[in-house]
């Protein structure tokens, strides 16, 4: 069934088209992502589909049964209710259907009505037909579903007498969409759903979206969030709409294949051309051959060429460098508290940085992830604890809120001045990696938008060229096109990184390490998002065997004991038979290290690495020679803490 159907869409801003014949088709339980660059018109498209905005031609088909659900972006609820009462509003229908069944309840009460049957049969047959719609409608769970998306959205019983108006406006946000999720649309229109929401949040979102029974229209700058919930993507780029079936990976790696295929093609009729101008240029003025002449030219001005794959969108290009390499030993934090005054937010954190490392800082919202930053950066005063630097080490801080991006300074002199032995074509230079070129320069800083603040701060935090990056959510505001940008920047940086985001691609790409920040304290996880993901579900499963063991031996103690000779039979066979099986371990370890080795040297090879086919292979057999020495690693880590424990 269709649910939403886009024909031949036009929509121009004066003399800029932002939208051209434009086609779109949603069916029932479709999920799709709108991607694009900033600007592209993604938003524009939703807002028009949602008839918040008018357009210039084309057709909208909406069935007339068909209900639309649409939260732009940054919109909150603005409400004198509390929390609960606000969400009771999209159950009017239901809690009127349920009072007007407690009044046939009290009619069929009254024995009088019994004497009278045809009214017996009148009310009882009205109320069998209301409690069925009551049902078919969920009267009877609408209560616990709205518990539930609050839950999910981090709103708990003690919050839902809050009047909204207390609320900051993340949490409105968020208010927002559990609404728009109870309202249980048809289609579902999210435009930056992600915004303002934390990881646990995100899984838990995700997670209700897979199993939500209408169609999803999603725009988002969350890639790991996209490849969990879309199947469909409609990416919007030059006031074109192109579909490709898949996740944003498989969308990704489409694109690819179809700009190595178009940029042959352009080449090709880009020769074609050229050989067809050389040749009406040569012979146009020749009697002989000017009917040639003159029947090329009418074939080089009918044809339809193709436009440059590449189009006249512009990417940012900068990388970060460091003039001076630090030492070893970047950052030591032991017993940290941090907060505002005396108002403390997470105790006992303790921390090492070590130079080249990359970690991400996670944890729920409210814990005190910027606020540990803003600490280690010396913007906040620690509560107590020590804070320990290394030698030479150079900190450059990204603020999320880029609170020193406020004033009225143009681009240019906002770097120009920070760095005056710069000549103005060297600063125009650097401006223009950063997308910031012509009159883009004279801009107030306070007028441009998020995406071009990112942008100028990451301009001037390469500027600085730190050997450690302390970097607040940095991938915020930024379009998709740019954070795959910035990711290389980073991978390619020399120097140390400690980053807090809640774009768990960017994290899984970047990190080495994962540190979990909690009210009580941190705990460190060497690995990537995924990994942190993996061994945080381990030690929950072996806490919960640690419980269950505990209530057993608390039981086996209540029972008649075992003889000591025959405790110590049991332990001193036990104790043999994990001996043995960490000696085979240990011998099929340095068997896999062996092999890692000879891999790792192979890809050293010049004649190797110049063959792109052969690394990969290669690669591709290494890491899975990896995964297995790590799995009989942690095996044989868990049969020594057994050993030591007999």
């Amino acid at each position: 069934m269709i649910v939403l159907q886009v024909n031949q869409l036009y929509k121009s801003f004066i003399t800029d088209e932002i939208l051209s014949g434009v086609k779109l088709e949603v069916q029932h339980r479709d999920r799709i992502a709108l991607v694009g660059r900033n600007g592209a018109g993604k938003s524009t498209l939703l807002k028009i589909i949602a008839g918040q905005m008018s357009y210039d031609s084309g057709e909208i088909i909406i069935p007339k049964d068909v209900r639309l659900g649409y939260l732009e972006q940054h919109a909150g609820i603005d409400s004198e209710l509390s929390i609960w009462d606000e969400m009771m509003t999209i159950f009017t229908t239901l809690k009127n259907q349920e009072q007007k069944l407690r009044q046939l309840e009290k009619q069929m009460a009254d024995p009088s009505i019994y004497e009278n049957t045809e009214q017996y049969t009148r009310i009882t047959g009205e109320y069998d037909q209301l409690q069925h719609d009551f049902k078919d409608a969920g009267g009877y769970q609408y209560e616990a579903d709205t518990r539930s998306v609050l839950h999910g959205m981090q709103f708990f019983p003690e919050d839902y007498d809050k009047p909204i108006r207390s609320l900051s406006g993340g949490q409105r946000t968020r208010l927002a969409l559990a609404k728009l999720l109870l309202s249980k649309p048809d289609l579902l229109i999210l435009d930056e759903p992600t915004n303002h929401l934390d990881i646990e949040t995100l899984s838990w979102l995700e997670g209700y979206l897979k199993g939500y029974e209408g169609a999803i229209l999603i725009v988002s700058h969350d890639r790991y969030f996209l490849d969990q919930v879309v199947s469909i993507v409609y990416e919007v780029s030059r006031t074109k709409v192109s579909k490709y079936i898949g996740n944003y990976s498989g969308y990704l790696e489409e694109k690819a294949k179809n700009y190595e295929r178009d940029l042959k093609m352009y080449e090709r009729q880009m020769d074609e051309k050229s050989k067809l101008e050389t040749f009406i240029q040569k012979n146009l003025a020749r009697a002989s051959t000017t009917k040639m002449a003159q029947s090329r030219r009418k074939v080089l001005e009918k044809t339809n060429w193709m436009d440059s794959p590449d189009g006249d969108e512009k990417s940012a290009n900068f990388g970060f460098t460091i003039e001076r390499q630090s030492g070893n030993d970047v950052l030591s934090i032991d017993d940290l508290s941090i907060g505002f005054s005396k108002e403390e937010i997470s105790t006992n954190i303790r921390m090492r940085v070590f130079r080249e490392d990359r970690i991400a800082l996670v944890g729920p919202n409210g814990v005190g992830k910027s606020t540990l930053l803003k600490t280690i950066v010396k913007d906040i005063q620690a509560l107590a604890g020590d804070i320990r630097y290394g030698t030479n080490v150079h900190i450059g801080y990204y603020d999320q809120e880029q609170a020193k991006l406020h004033s009225n300074k143009s681009v240019l002199s906002e770097l120009w001045d920070e760095w005056p032995l710069l000549n103005e074509k060297d600063i125009r230079n650097i401006l223009g990696r950063f997308l910031f070129s012509g009159d883009d320069v004279a801009k107030s800083v306070n007028s441009l938008s998020g995406g071009e603040k990112a942008r100028l701060a990451l301009a001037k935090l390469m500027m600085q060229k730190s050997n450690f990056l302390v970097l607040d959510e940095p991938t915020n505001h930024l379009d998709l096109d740019s954070k795959e940008i910035l990711e290389n920047a980073l991978i390619d940086y020399p120097g140390t990184l400690l980053f807090v985001s809640h774009d768990r691609y960017f994290i899984n790409r970047i990190a080495t390490k994962v540190i979990e920040l909690s009210s009580t304290g941190s705990f460190e996880y060497l690995g990537d998002y995924d990994y942190y993901l993996e061994k945080k579900e381990e030690l929950q499963e072996l806490a919960a065997m640690q419980s269950l063991t505990s209530e057993k031996n608390t039981t086996e103690k209540s029972a008649p004991s075992k003889s000591t000779s025959m405790i110590d039979k049991d332990t001193k066979k036990r104790e043999r038979q994990i001996r043995r099986a960490v000696e085979e371990l240990e011998v099929k370890m340095n068997a896999l290290a062996e092999t890692i080795a000879v891999f790792e040297e192979q890809l050293c090879d010049p004649a190797i690495y110049s063959d792109h086919e052969k690394t990969l292979l290669i690669q591709s057999e290494l890491n899975e020679v990896k995964q297995q020495h790590e799995e009989l690693e942690m095996e044989w880590l868990e049969l020594n803490d057994e050993l030591e424990q007999l």
